[in-house]
């Protein structure tokens, strides 16, 4: 009689501690104080003009210098392409222009005002930032372009999805946007992925995009079908490109050729063709053109 009571016991006295090792773990995570600190709680207006003077950037955890003296403008409504290899800075940029780390020295400026003046939450609303990998959840792709939306509206997310020529093979689906995704996606290919991603990003309509190499996994046509129709829907929007293809950025107003966290080489598309240096021969060898 005894036997079951003394076994309910046990199992409950392992619950609680398990719970108890995992409730130590959560409260690690939520007591963590956070490096960058929002300066002010008044609502600060978000220009879309961004200046980069002479910045420079060390991780304070490996003491690595990922930038060195970077400057360059991006005026409202303009597009900043950048290209690099693998471990050039490129994302680190995109970082600092999120305030997700703050500069080691230099100014980052968002029309006349510096990027630590800004409200932080207004700040990162106003920016739409698509990683190389977009994080899917596991519920049905509606949801995951709906994630951190409070305006549902089915009709905007139709529209979105052609916008990153994603609808017609989504229609191929018995559910359609009601399918199910799985944990990060797993149902669905790498350049299905990315595309939902950047749907999710474009559907909050953000006044700033940050592409960070996020059509890596889609093919070349799609790819540039994809930035004419953003770049159609998001005249007045400001943009940044970021890229290893060439090909990729060659139609924004400006570009900057990093290596190994300073500016290599910068201008437009054209200008760096003329200089003949490593942003030519790299379009030249990824578009197999010979001289």
């Amino acid at each position: 009689m005894l036997a079951w009571p003394v076994a309910s016991v046990g199992w409950v006295t392992s619950l609680v501690q398990r719970a108890s090792a995992s409730q130590e773990r959560i409260n690690d995570f939520l007591f963590i104080k956070p490096d960058i600190k929002n300066p002010t709680n008044k609502k600060t207006n978000i220009k879309k003009e961004i200046t980069f003077r002479k910045v420079n950037f060390i991780y304070e955890n490996t003491k690595i210098q990922a930038l060195k003296n970077i400057s360059f403008h991006i005026k409202k409504g303009g597009v900043l392409g950048i290209v690099g290899e693998t471990g050039s800075g490129k994302s680190t940029i995109a970082s600092l222009i999120c305030r997700l780390y703050d500069v080691t020295t230099g100014v980052i400026n968002f029309g006349d005002t510096n990027i630590s003046n800004l409200n932080l939450n207004n700040l990162r609303t106003s920016i739409g930032y698509i990683p190389q990998d977009g994080y899917l959840f596991s519920g049905t792709i509606k949801e995951n372009i709906l994630f951190g939306s409070d305006n549902i509206n089915e009709a905007e997310i139709i529209k979105t999805l052609k916008k990153v020529e994603l609808l017609d093979e989504i229609n191929i689906f018995p559910l359609g946007i009601n399918t199910v995704v799985g944990e990060r996606g797993v149902q669905l290919s790498g350049g299905q992925r990315q595309r939902i991603a950047i749907a999710r990003t474009l559907y909050k309509n953000p006044e700033i995009l940050i592409l960070d190499d996020c059509l890596s996994a889609i093919d070349a046509n799609k790819e540039e079908k994809i930035l004419n129709n953003i770049k159609k829907e998001s005249q007045h929007k400001t943009k940044i490109v970021i890229s290893h293809r060439m090909n990729t950025v060659k139609e924004a107003d400006y570009i900057i050729l990093l290596k190994k966290g300073e500016i290599l080489e910068q201008g437009n598309h054209k200008e760096l063709l003329d200089l003949k240096g490593l942003y030519y021969t790299t379009y030249s060898n990824q578009n197999n053109i010979n001289e």
